[in-house]
């Protein structure tokens, strides 16, 4: 997905979150069911393996999302534009909770295995990066490899995000 669409669904998402308190409540009837997920970690076979079970959500199928959706998979940033954008369609079925893993510092530790950082915590040379640091899957690695020329900026909206 361009860039400039990750940047504008981050922009609409952060837009949309503001508006909703800290604490969500989500209550449904007895003849309702909700879905509760927790702990993606950028797998993104297993996202759409619990939408095949359980259906998309909908207006009549709803979803809690209980945070670390990010981090040790090497699709974070897919499940993250598939679940904001099931937010902003379904904003009264989808409900997100952040994990630790959703925190910029723990980004970093997960995928960059020390590589080195300027003082807001962003790496200074992604592109030099060592090769030990192939194995693993961390958010910010995977952004910056993804969107060489707009990482930074991808970064800073999610980190705008939650």
């Amino acid at each position: 997905l361009h860039a400039r669409y990750v940047l504008h669904l981050l922009h609409e998402t952060r837009k949309h979150l503001k508006q909703l308190p800290n604490i969500s409540h989500v209550s449904t009837c007895y003849s309702e069911e909700v879905t509760v997920c927790g702990d993606l970690h950028g797998q993104l076979d297993d996202l759409f393996l619990i939408f095949y079970k359980n259906g998309l959500p909908s207006p009549s199928k709803s979803y809690v999302f209980n945070g670390d959706f990010v981090d040790r998979g090497k699709q974070s940033l897919e499940i993250l534009v598939i679940l904001f954008t099931f937010l902003l369609i379904y904003p009264k079925e989808v409900h997100l909770n952040r994990g630790n893993h959703e925190d910029h510092m723990v980004n970093l530790r997960y995928g960059l295995c020390g590589a080195e950082h300027d003082v807001k915590g962003f790496v200074l040379n992604p592109t030099e990066l060592p090769f030990s640091c192939s194995f693993s899957y961390g958010f910010t690695k995977e952004v910056m490899q993804k969107y060489k020329v707009h990482g930074k900026k991808i970064l800073r909206m999610f980190q705008n995000v939650f």
